[in-house]
């Protein structure tokens, strides 16, 4: 039955298939790497920041 089945029906695009322009390595790095690391950045520091707890 596997073999039976038509790898080709994969080649031919949907409807609704609509693929995104490629995004250049800069691009890639600063969504990928600096955003989540500058997000965990200030996260951090607001944390610091407003923290209650006594301080030893």
């Amino acid at each position: 039955m596997l073999l039976m089945s038509s790898p080709a029906l994969a080649l031919t695009r949907d409807d609704g298939d609509d693929p995104a322009p490629k995004l250049e390595v800069i691009e890639t790095l600063g969504l990928f790497v600096a955003a989540p690391l500058v997000l965990f950045l200030v996260i951090t520091g607001l944390v610091m920041v407003l923290d209650k707890s006594k301080k030893a």
